[in-house]
């Protein structure tokens, strides 16, 4: 296949270039070098064989957390390197390093040619895994050239997504012709893969891999804590939960807790955005629309009158879900296509979500037809479910153990994924 349609790709990276380093000294912890987004280390490769995993950022190292902990235990004499492309990914890993000293993980370097190129070189991985979506076409060149092979692993190709990449056929075409194996999470996302160019041959539906979810108990721990010291500790108040809230979400949200105030004026949100870097404007936010806010970073305590809790940390969304009688998933009612809504309903939790979901529709089907997890279309619908949710407890406890049962009978691509990289290690 004919080289020139990378080398454009190639050449439109470094002419945006200005815009990408604008990025990249955002994305960034204090901890690293930026030298790293050029492929080049400081530190030496650490001896013995290593795996390369890739995961985007905080979602899907959530989501491979199973897939990171299965690779360390099978493979306990390779180095498992997990790079991100965002802060909060790298800080999301770093959360994990108590699992292994083989765990390490790195910021990916930009795919200018001579970035992938080092970057591969440096670290030569028996393996190169790339979670859901993922393609890198210099990165991908690289692996080849180097005769690494490359496994797409919970490939997911939302529509939105495959249209994007059609537009680009042959640099897609050649960028898939160097993926060894394709772990698609449906049929769906198989299809659309094949369509893009990754043959029948190498592809196998494996089922997702976000259905292997598992709270350890100090997440039951803390949160039982939360519920009953902290939240209740003077009888019992209805509690929701609104995790992973992105811009322009939260004000949808605070509606709805204002209307399910009507009813129940003792309701507690408990308000976990997305990003971190938002966290502060977020707390203005809730105050400017009149609520009383406690930020959990500053342990400011919940009082009577405190209608927000601000989940303004890292890493505790689960506990914090755990903690709450009812879930809403953000990114939902904002045209952002969804998180993830198999965490909250693998901890028991009845789930509410917005019209937009198609980067997960398939993890929510099930779901929905169990009745584990409902869709509202905008604020006032949201309100209404969380009064119809909080008037019936007994109905809505039954949806949340339906959802775990879900959640629980999905359960089985962590399996055929590792038997499948079992082939090349």
């Amino acid at each position: 296949m004919p080289a020139w349609p990378r080398y454009l790709y190639s050449a439109a990276l470094y002419v945006l270039s200005p815009l990408i380093g604008w990025r990249i000294w955002r994305e960034q912890v204090p901890t690293y070098s930026r030298l790293q987004r050029l492929g080049l280390e400081r530190e030496p490769r650490p001896e013995g064989p290593s795996i390369w995993l890739h995961c985007a950022s905080v979602g899907e190292v959530r989501a491979a957390k199973p897939l990171i902990e299965a690779l360390l235990s099978a493979y306990p004499q390779h180095c498992l390197l997990v790079t991100t492309m965002t802060a909060t990914g790298a800080q999301q890993v770093q959360a994990l390093t108590h699992l292994s000293p083989n765990l390490r993980h790195r910021f990916l370097p930009l795919d200018f040619p001579g970035s992938a190129k080092r970057f591969v070189r440096h670290w030569q991985p028996a393996l190169a895994i790339m979670f859901e979506t993922e393609l890198w076409p210099n990165l991908l060149h690289v692996c080849a050239a180097e005769r690494i092979p490359v496994a797409v692993v919970n490939g997911r190709l939302s529509a939105r997504a495959f249209a994007r990449y059609r537009r680009s056929p042959r640099l897609m075409a050649q960028a898939l012709e160097n993926v060894t194996w394709l772990a698609a999470k449906s049929d769906g996302d198989a299809e659309r893969f094949q369509t893009l160019g990754v043959p029948a041959s190498r592809t196998q539906v494996v089922g997702s891999l976000k259905f292997e979810i598992t709270a350890p108990d100090k997440v039951w721990e803390e949160s039982e804590r939360l519920r009953k010291a902290v939240f209740r500790p003077a009888g019992k108040r209805p509690i929701w939960v609104a995790g992973s809230t992105r811009d322009g979400e939260e004000s949808h949200v605070l509606a709805a807790h204002r209307a399910l105030r009507k009813t129940f004026p003792e309701a507690l949100l408990i308000l976990v955005p997305r990003h971190p870097q938002r966290f502060d404007d977020v707390a203005h936010t809730c105050e400017q629309a009149g609520f009383a806010v406690a930020r959990r970073s500053l342990k400011q305590p919940v009082m009577k009158d405190t209608a927000v809790y601000l989940g303004d940390t890292l890493g505790e969304l689960g506990m914090l879900y755990a903690a709450g009688d009812v879930a809403f998933v953000g990114g939902s009612l904002v045209p952002l296509g969804g998180h993830n809504v198999v965490e909250s309903a693998s901890l028991g939790r009845f789930t509410l979500c917005g019209p937009s979901l198609e980067n997960f529709d398939d993890v929510a089907a099930p779901l929905i037809e169990a009745g584990a997890l409902s869709s509202v279309a905008n604020a006032e619908a949201l309100g209404e479910a969380l009064v119809d949710a909080f008037s019936d407890p007994a109905a809505t406890a039954q949806k949340g153990a339906q959802g775990q049962r879900v959640v629980a009978e999905e359960r089985g691509a962590l399996a055929r994924t590792m038997k499948g990289l079992a082939r090349f290690l």
